[in-house]
């Protein structure tokens, strides 16, 4: 077996490629005191990398201690040194060679303390010495000069404070700054910073210069001192913690986060980059955990997978659970121990990283059976033969002891008891579902959900009624909506419009959670009789979309946010001018500026207030148009079988018909015309014949459309695209993810596809062609500079039908 190459090794074992290497100069430790040494320095996975990447590239500084180096290696020396190693060289200045204990950088390069400082001029004798401290202005000092006024910084904080609250005692103050601030040079800036603006004690604290003075505020607020306020974000208005700067002000951690938010190269989600690439683009946390660089073999099975879960001896998966002491059956130790997928018996994390040379073909290769005298390789590994199922006898079961099914009968025994006529009729259907289910590992892995096995035995001992009003008393989570969703498709519970609850429930707290009577009132108007009435009236019978439950929520936020603004101003709609509503929409404090024009206009409209903010035009798209990239996407998923037919044909419809996310997701195979010779689609009032090989993609997904539902999907979805939930067409999120991994911008594509199509197409029958509205169709014409007469000229050169 040929040993992987060390670029590999950086990626996929960096802990056990530094070990080596280290070992290699070293030979006084042994290989697992190095490891030890080396997983306290190298940290998290990123850093284990760099730094294995750069011993890799340059081993000779582990015996000459010379940079340019990361600062993770000349820890990584002082480390070895420290733990007993002679043949390991510690860091050597850059400058003069002189062994370190300690390192100061300027860059990728090591200083001892003589030759690592900068000197600068003092501002007090002009000499260019070694800065010792900065004076009040923020000028260097040397050792000589310091910028002392003889005063007690605590002393002085005190006193400021004591104006403020008379009854706080020093002792309690005094602690509040030492703790805040442990250096004295620090307690002296404090002092200076709130001899300056002592309002930074009474509410801006948004403006402080140095962390601890908002560290002191905190202190000093949970000690009882009163008059001391802590300050609410800028941004947010939120109270909590604020220590975070931006733009000359403290921030708190999320708006921080909102200020980073770049589209991710991996997903094109907009978030806040986790971390970058090798090219510097950035990537969001669930690309960075997914990376397959990132990935970690599981202890227990032996898969590389996504880490859910670090114990002391390694890492495991999601599907596995926590390990339990066993005998090794190669070690013969008792310890924690996972299942070995080739054997089917325990083996610890310490034989599962083991090398040795095989017994029986002699080449070195991992431990995978046998035993520490005579190990054997996984060509050399007899499989087990196992016996059949104890419980029923199932010959097709090759594993060892009771099968899926019988297995997934007893947690079914355990919640809802043994199968009799007393038990709910729904219930009834819900066990026969779950035990007859495709996949009885899922449905035995959902039944163990903690969020799902106590309602279920609730549900079937009586203790809750099998209603949705019942479910409704419970806290609001995916898990139970998913089990809703479930009892729903097996016949237990009435199908509802599970949205229009969710808004009814929402607009309801809102409403009760409001103290003044008239603005509850003109929430209620808005909210109920407008937003909602709309959105019955629009539906007419259609239950809520996604996207429908999130615009009316975000306006409802938006109108109360706007009239809290008025109330703190000592403002309501009638007395609102238009010089308010202008202070309004340049304040930096004030949230939802642009969704609550909708309200302001709406109030307007009712004679509520005579401000008026107009609705923002839409003037073309926001991102710019890549017809050539839109092409060189669409003749990959049209020739490339390698992806999965519902990824192609829902990017296709993307890509040449213009369709969006939330459209493609609401298709149902009603609006699939399959004949022997044509496909038809309906996307809008007319249907669009399918050219080739498109038409094959429809033909051949709505053949064997499969949703991810393994519980509650009693009939074939009537959904062109299922979703994880039985009887739901997949999410428009989900729907967007897997766009962004064909490498499709949904809104870009979008837009390119309708700019091209409006050149070519008519606004009345591009309307009708792809469901959207006249006066969309007819912008975009506009915005495309399309007229008939190109259009008629085209049709009246096509041959006409014989």
């Amino acid at each position: 077996m040929t040993a992987p190459e060390p670029s590999d090794r950086v990626i996929s074992d960096p802990i056990g490629l530094i070990v080596d290497l280290v070992a290699a100069v070293e030979h006084r430790l042994g290989p697992d005191r190095i490891r030890a040494v080396v997983t306290g320095v190298a940290g998290g996975r990123a850093k284990s990398r760099r730094l294995a990447a750069h011993l890799a590239e340059r081993p000779s500084v582990l015996s000459d201690g010379r940079s340019p180096a990361p600062r993770a290696v000349g820890d990584l020396l002082i480390a070895l040194r420290e733990a007993g190693a002679q043949a390991i060289s510690p860091p050597c200045c850059a400058e003069c060679g002189r062994q370190m204990r300690t390192l100061q950088r300027r860059g990728q390069d090591w200083y001892c303390w003589n030759c690592g400082p900068q000197p600068e001029t003092c501002a007090a004798c002009g000499n260019t010495r070694r800065v010792a401290s900065r004076d009040r202005s923020g000028r260097p000092r040397c050792g000589k000069c310091p910028d002392t006024d003889g005063r007690d910084p605590i002393a002085v904080i005190g006193a400021l404070i004591a104006e403020l609250d008379p009854q706080a005692g020093q002792e309690v103050i005094a602690d509040a700054v030492r703790r805040a601030a442990p250096r004295p040079s620090y307690q002296q800036k404090l002092a200076w910073a709130l001899e300056s603006n002592p309002g930074l004690l009474t509410g801006d604290g948004h403006l402080a210069p140095h962390r601890a003075i908002l560290r002191l505020i905190d202190l000093s607020h949970a000690a009882g001192v009163a008059g001391i306020v802590r300050p609410a974000c800028p941004r947010c208005r939120r109270v909590v913690r604020i220590d975070k700067p931006l733009g000359g002000q403290r921030v708190c951690r999320t708006c921080i986060s909102h200020s980073r938010i770049e589209e991710c190269s991996g997903c094109g989600a907009r978030r806040e980059p986790a971390t970058r690439d090798g090219q510097g683009r950035p990537l969001c946390p669930n690309c960075l955990v997914n990376d397959p660089a990132n990935l970690e073999t599981c202890i227990n099975c032996g898969r590389r997978k996504v880490v859910n879960t670090r114990t002391p001896d390694g890492p495991l998966c999601s599907s596995c659970p926590s390990l339990t002491s066993a005998t090794c059956s190669i070690c013969g130790k008792e310890k924690p121990c996972g299942t070995s997928r080739a054997t089917g018996r325990p083996w610890c994390p310490d034989c599962q990283r083991r090398s040795a040379s095989c017994s029986a073909c002699g080449g070195v290769a991992a431990v995978v059976s046998g035993t520490l005298e005579q190990p054997l390789c996984a060509d050399c590994t007899a499989p087990e033969v196992w016996h059949t199922c104890p419980t029923c006898s199932d010959p097709d079961y090759p594993h060892p002891g009771q099968c899926a099914r019988c297995l997934i009968n007893r947690r079914l025994n355990e919640l809802l008891g043994p199968p009799s006529d007393a038990l709910h009729p729904g219930l009834e259907a819900l066990r026969n579902n779950i035990a007859t289910t495709e996949h009885p590992i899922t449905a035995r892995r959902w039944l163990n959900k903690p969020s799902v096995s106590p309602v279920l035995s609730d549900l079937a001992a009586g203790r809750r009624a099998l209603t949705h009003e019942a479910l409704d008393e419970l806290p609001d989570s995916p898990p139970l909506a998913h089990l809703r969703q479930v009892l729903v498709g097996v016949g237990a519970l009435p199908e509802r419009d599970e949205y229009m609850v969710r808004l009814d429930r929402f607009l309801t707290g809102l409403l009760a959670s409001q103290q003044d009577p008239e603005q509850r009132k003109v929430l209620h108007r808005y909210a109920i009789w407008h937003l909602v009435r709309r959105l019955r009236r629009r539906n007419n019978g259609r239950p809520l979309t996604p996207q429908q439950f999130m615009s009316a929520r975000q306006r409802t936020h938006a109108a109360v946010a706007f009239l809290n603004w008025l109330r703190d101003h000592g403002l309501n709609l009638d007395t609102c001018r238009q010089a308010d509503l202008d202070r309004w929409l340049t304040d930096g404090s004030a949230t939802y500026r642009q969704t609550a024009g909708h309200f302001i206009r709406w109030a307007r409209t009712n004679k509520l207030t005579t401000v008026h903010v107009p609705a923002v035009r839409w003037n073309g798209p926001t991102q710019p148009l890549d017809d050539e990239h839109r092409w060189n996407t669409a003749r990959r998923l049209l020739h490339d079988d390698t992806l999965k037919p519902e990824d192609r044909l829902a990017g296709l419809l993307l890509l040449l018909y213009a369709q969006g996310p939330s459209a493609i997701s609401r298709l149902t195979i009603e609006d699939v015309e399959v004949g022997v010779q044509e496909v038809r689609l309906h996307l809008g009032d007319a249907p669009v014949q399918l050219p080739e090989p498109v038409a094959a993609l429809a033909r051949a997904v709505t053949a064997n459309r499969k949703g991810h539902a393994t519980i509650g999907a009693l009939a074939p979805s009537s959904w062109l695209f299922p979703g994880g939930q039985p009887g739901r067409p997949i999410s428009t999120t989900q729907l967007t993810q897997r766009l962004n991994q064909l490498g499709i911008r949904p809104n870009q594509a979008r837009s390119t596809a309708l700019f091209q199509l409006a050149t070519e197409i008519p606004a009345a029958i591009l309307a009708r062609t792809l469901g959207i509205h006249t006066d969309v169709a007819v912008a975009w014409q506009r915005l495309s500079a399309g007229d008939w007469a190109t259009y008629a000229a085209e049709i009246s050169q096509r041959a006409r039908p014989t």
